[in-house]
């Protein structure tokens, strides 16, 4: 483990000078765009709902249509993630698709190991927007990392022309036209906007339960003006998302003074320094959320995020370190709120960090639903199914 210097706490939302808002909106030229007949530009489909961005600009989150574009960390590493989210949309009804035929945004090689190139880049963003306009959906992504990178893809179609040419004959190769949608969506957006629906269908209290949140920097750092934020919350001096959505379960959310930091993960220093990376996450993030709130969990809403903060714990437990933290993201909760299955929907046994205190906390009776799960496993050992299905979720 490296030891990190110990920091003297500040107040970021102070230290920070005034932003003034960006002149452009960069939906405004995006749709003048397709006045010019450079691209497709689907809409959002209504029924919408309307929240407000950093800078008071109104953004529309489609309540179902909803294309879902899938975490390659997610369903790689915390598969209740994204389970979860597709259990909300279930649980409400709506009319979603889960794509087989989607790839990766390829961000990896965008931000970590610099191996690609804008047009490579590019073009797989409009591949998959393309795949979503041919069946009739709304995209919605599932990464922070890939919600960032769709933001500035985005802006750099819009301000390069000859990008755009390189980009269209790579697209006709393929016979899919040049789609940007209206808004670049973050599933965490639409958890936040259907928050007070959630809430009435809760059933599990949480107002007993104190929460610490991490705001993923590829969500409310990148492209910042399109972050949602909401004047009831820290004034609307940080974004909203995830707190608003804890908020409104009945759970305490605590700050810390870190609140701004990287959870540690930051792309290039997991893969070429991991030592510094599991550090970090624990001595400027868990270890302060833990000293300064003593939280029950922390809430986060990317796939890096958490991954790093729930993984690093186990490396820093072997040297001492003050951890236990229990990590989910806000979609494994809001689920969780509404009677999902901790492990057949939520599937917190992929986790590292033991999260049972907490389950046992809000009256989860650990021992039976874990039974309930392993009996189910045991059939697609005997070979009686091949995986579980929904309705196994819903026993």
């Amino acid at each position: 483990m490296i030891h990190l210097p110990v920091l003297k706490a500040v107040d970021r939302e102070f230290e920070a000078k005034p932003e003034e808002a960006p002149k452009e909106d960069i939906r405004e030229a995006v749709l003048q765009l397709e006045k010019e007949g450079e691209w497709i530009v689907p809409r959002v489909p209504e029924p919408f709902m309307e929240v407000k961005t950093k800078f008071g600009r109104t953004k529309k989150i489609p309540v179902e249509k909803t294309w879902h574009h899938k975490s390659c960390g997610q369903c790689g590493h915390i598969p209740g993630y994204s389970t979860s989210i597709f259990w909300l949309n279930r649980a409400f009804g709506l009319d979603y698709h889960d794509p087989t035929d989607q790839t990766s945004c390829t961000a990896w090689n965008y931000y970590a190991s610099a191996t690609s190139n804008p047009e490579a880049q590019a073009a797989v963003a409009m591949r998959n927007f393309a795949a979503a306009h041919e069946v009739g959906y709304f995209p919605i992504i599932h990464c922070g990392t890939s919600f960032g990178h769709y933001k500035e893809v985005r802006q750099a179609l819009v301000h390069q022309h000859d990008l755009r040419r390189k980009v269209k004959k790579i697209m006709e190769k393929l016979g899919k036209p040049l789609v940007m949608p209206e808004e670049i969506v973050h599933y965490s957006e639409w958890v936040m906007a259907m928050k007070d629906r959630i809430a009435e269908r809760q059933v599990i209290d949480m107002s007993h339960i104190t929460a610490t949140v991490h705001p993923a920097c590829h969500y409310h750092k990148l492209v910042e003006e399109d972050a949602v934020y909401d004047s009831e919350i820290y004034g609307a001096q940080r974004t909203a998302i995830v707190t608003g959505t804890l908020q409104a379960l009945g759970i305490n959310v605590g700050d810390y003074s870190t609140w701004f930091d990287c959870c540690g993960f930051g792309f290039r220093h997991i893969l070429v320094s991991r030592d510094f990376s599991r550090s970090f996450a624990v001595q400027r993030k868990i270890e302060v959320m833990i000293d300064e709130v003593k939280p029950d969990i922390t809430v986060t809403h990317d796939t890096g995020c958490v991954t790093t903060l729930d993984q690093s714990q186990f490396a820093a437990k072997a040297h001492g370190k003050k951890v236990g933290l229990p990590v989910l993201a806000d979609s494994q909760v809001a689920a969780l709120a509404m009677g999902a299955h901790p492990y057949k929907v939520l599937q917190l046994h992929w986790h590292n960090t033991d999260n049972k205190a907490f389950l046992r906390k809000i009256g989860i009776d650990v021992e039976k639903t874990w039974a309930e799960f392993e009996a189910e496993t045991e059939k697609i050992k005997r070979g009686e199914k091949q995986f579980l299905t929904w309705e196994d979720a819903e026993k």
